[in-house]
């Protein structure tokens, strides 16, 4: 199994994704299983590392984003992962637009895992503070325990 995570620039929310899904597979034992990375619908970051404040508030939970570097989103992508997870509808359209229909069926918002909150966007923590930040984080954990609890029950 192979998901991909996708934002705007791939430098805040999506590496964010990426991070703590990681970790939460490696913690439910099914790392070996399934494939996670992150890209953006614009390349305006490509190659650089993400935000230092994503860093910074993933690392005081205990994840590790230092390797991931900023991508756009292939074309090849659409075919190689089995589920695209947008942040926000702005990217799920911009991925919709880029996606052949037969593999449309992939793309949907990733907090449709999320079952403590109400909100179905990551909103984008770039212009802001801290705060922001922390709110991703809160967000994307979420939804990435209920998404780990569903590739369980996907992988049994």
């Amino acid at each position: 199994m192979k998901i991909l995570f996708c934002c705007m620039g791939n430098i805040c929310r999506s590496p964010t994704a990426e991070g703590v899904v990681r970790a939460r597979l490696e913690t439910a034992g099914l790392s070996g299983r399934v494939e996670v990375d992150s890209a953006g619908t614009h390349g305006y970051h490509a190659g650089g590392r993400p935000d230092p404040r994503a860093i910074a508030a993933a690392a005081s939970r205990g994840v590790d984003l230092g390797g991931i570097r900023a991508r756009r989103v292939e074309e090849v992508d659409f075919d190689r992962f089995d589920l695209i997870y947008a942040m926000d509808r702005d990217n799920l359209r911009n991925l919709e637009r880029n996606c052949p229909d037969p593999l449309r069926h992939k793309l949907a918002l990733f907090l449709q895992h999320a079952d403590a909150f109400d909100e179905d966007e990551v909103p984008d923590p770039y212009y802001g503070g801290p705060a922001g930040f922390e709110r991703v984080l809160d967000l994307i954990e979420n939804a990435a325990d209920g998404l780990v609890r569903d590739l369980q029950q996907r992988l049994k």
